[in-house]
C-alpha cells in the first residue's frame, strides 16, 4: 500500500505490503484449525489410531510457523520522503533499521521490467553506483502509483529489462 503521511520536512509516503488479515485474525483461524484437528484426532484415537496425535501436533506447529512468518514479513515498512534537495528512504520492520539520504538531482530511478506480465516491476534508486531496492513488496497497482508519485516529484523513471536467463 502507498499512503501519504503529513510531515513538516516534505512530502512523505509510507510503503507497506498488503495485509489480508490482522494478527488477531490469524490467531482465530489457527484456533479454529486446532479445534477441528482436536475433534478429528480424538475420533482417530478412540478408533485406535493413536499414532495420528504426533502428526496432528506437527501439522499445527507448521501452520503456526507459517502464520508467524507471513505476518512478520507483512510488517515491513518503508518511508519515502521528498525534501527540496534530498530524497530520504527509511526501511525497517518494527523500527527504522536502515536509512539513506540521496540528493534529488543526482539520483536515478530504475524500473526493472518483469518477464511475465503478471509480475510487478521492481524499482531501484541509484546514486554513485549504489542501487537501493524500493518497495519490492508492492503489487502491480501500488507500483504504478509509486511510479506516478516519483515522476510527480521530478524523478525520471527509466525502464530496463534484465538479460534473459536460462531456466536452470
Amino acid at each position: 500500500m502507498v499512503e501519504q503521511l503529513s510531515r513538516d520536512e516534505g512530502d512523505c509516503f509510507l510503503l507497506t505490503p498488503n495485509q489480508s488479515m490482522t494478527w488477531k485474525g490469524n490467531i482465530r483461524i489457527w484456533l479454529a484449525a486446532v479445534f477441528l484437528q482436536l475433534m478429528i484426532s480424538t475420533g482417530m484415537v478412540l478408533a485406535g489410531a493413536w499414532p495420528v496425535l504426533p502428526f496432528a501436533g506437527l501439522e499445527l506447529t507448521a501452520l503456526a510457523a507459517g502464520f508467524y512468518y507471513t505476518s512478520r514479513k507483512c510488517q515491513k515498512r518503508e518511508v519515502l520522503t521528498f525534501a527540496p534537495e534530498l530524497i530520504r528512504l527509511e526501511k525497517g520492520l518494527t523500527r527504522k533499521e536502515e536509512e539513506w539520504e540521496l540528493p534529488r538531482r543526482h539520483t536515478r530511478v530504475w524500473q526493472d521490467m518483469p518477464r511475465h506480465p503478471w509480475t510487478p516491476p521492481k524499482l531501484h534508486l541509484q546514486f554513485r553506483g549504489e542501487e537501493i531496492s524500493l518497495a519490492s513488496f508492492l503489487n502491480m497497482d501500488d507500483t504504478e502509483e509509486l511510479v506516478a508519485i516519483l515522476e510527480k516529484h521530478g524523478l525520471r523513471v527509466e525502464k530496463r529489462r534484465k538479460p534473459e536467463k536460462l531456466w536452470f
